[in-house]
């Protein structure tokens, strides 16, 4: 059973760029599994989340301002500039929204994210 569960592994993830690729506060769109996320690097963190504002209906948030709010990491939407938190998708500004967050983990310099979004709520920021 371990062994099946360790040779599946890989094809769970999708390698994205080198992590140099990702400047420091901003963030990129990626197609992962026919979705777009944006990968998004806050200093040493990396955090994935789905591309579509719910707001705009634009796939435009990895486009957006990153920053934090009360330790909070966080994305803005360049659109009508609600924010959100790249742990949990949750809006900052009307929690009862949420975007998708995929697991991201960052190998040998590589930023990898699980191609299957998470459940909501969880978080980790590799």
């Amino acid at each position: 059973m371990t062994a099946v569960a360790v040779e599946l592994e890989p094809e769970q993830w999708e390698d994205v760029c080198a992590l140099d690729d990702i400047v420091p506060w901003t963030g990129v769109c990626a197609l992962i599994a026919g979705r777009q996320v944006a990968v998004v690097r806050t200093g040493d963190a990396v955090y994935a989340i789905g591309n579509l504002d719910p707001f705009s209906k634009a796939y435009v948030l990895s486009r957006g301002i990153v920053g934090d709010k009360a330790g909070v990491p966080k994305i803005a939407s360049p659109i009508f500039k609600q924010t959100f938190d790249l742990r949990s998708g949750q809006c900052l500004d009307r929690p009862e929204v949420s975007v998708p967050t995929h697991e991201v983990r960052v190998e040998r310099g590589r930023v990898l994210v699980r191609r299957e979004p998470r459940a909501q709520g969880g978080h980790d920021g590799s």
